[in-house]
């Protein structure tokens, strides 16, 4: 749950190499440091952070895994183009999400989850067994809870989704949750249902519609109520945004 843990809690502390990518990730991320530009030559920026070559030589290795950069000769190094950025990680998710949300992420966010969520809990109502299937109504119970914090109901619905993807028996359902975290954290900051106790039991209700349609074995049903709760949650996002 680290997106939306460092939402809640703020980015943990790092050692030198973790801060080096923080401050480079986050000012490339953000804008502070432009797209398509070069970064400040390796003795400017050991000097800048106070770490050593090798401190430095691993931070922009892990910022190139992350597709931030790109290192030529004869050139240095490049900050490369959003459109290459890998926005599965989620340290890249969690900087966009400081650096501010729009209506356009917002929507950019729901597309991806609506290609994945709904056919993850379909594949869930074919695979999901019988301990997994109890697994999620308890989850869902532990939704409906009218004491939950705006916090502590994200971090539960979290769980609802990721024992979805669990239960779809399909790795890559698990490995892109940090679509559903990032989507999480904005509704957190602007659209929690958890600001009123019916809005708690009405998306405690919705989930629980999923985990039904999961028991009976039914994928057509499954995915539409997956399809439903996202839809809910990105026009309460939107409604907030529009305003």
């Amino acid at each position: 749950m680290g997106i939306l843990d460092n939402r809640i809690h703020g980015p943990r502390p790092r050692g030198s190499h973790g801060h080096v990518v923080e401050e480079l990730g986050r000012a490339i991320v953000s804008g502070e440091i432009p797209q398509a530009s070069i970064l400040p030559g390796d003795h400017d920026l050991m000097e800048r952070f106070g770490v050593s070559r090798t401190v430095l030589r691993e931070a922009m290795k892990t910022l190139a895994a992350k597709r931030l950069i790109e290192a030529k000769s004869r050139v240095g190094t490049r900050v490369l183009e959003d459109r290459r950025w890998n926005f599965v990680d989620s340290d890249v998710m969690s900087w966009r999400l400081s650096a501010g949300v729009d209506l356009e992420f917002v929507v950019h966010l729901a597309e991806m989850r609506l290609a994945l969520e709904p056919s993850a809990a379909a594949l869930a109502a074919r695979h999901a067994t019988n301990d997994e299937i109890l697994e999620l109504y308890a989850i869902a119970e532990r939704m409906d809870r009218p004491e939950h914090s705006e916090e502590s109901f994200a971090k539960v619905d979290l769980e609802f989704h990721i024992a979805v993807a669990n239960a779809s028996r399909n790795p890559f359902m698990r490995s892109v949750s940090s679509l559903i975290e990032a989507a999480l954290a904005v509704s957190l900051h602007l659209s929690s249902p958890a600001v009123t106790p019916g809005g708690i039991s009405t998306c405690a209700s919705n989930h629980l519609r999923i985990a039904h349609a999961i028991a009976a074995r039914d994928p057509e049903r499954a995915a539409n109520a997956m399809r439903f709760v996202i839809d809910d949650g990105v026009a309460r996002v939107q409604d907030v945004l529009g305003r």
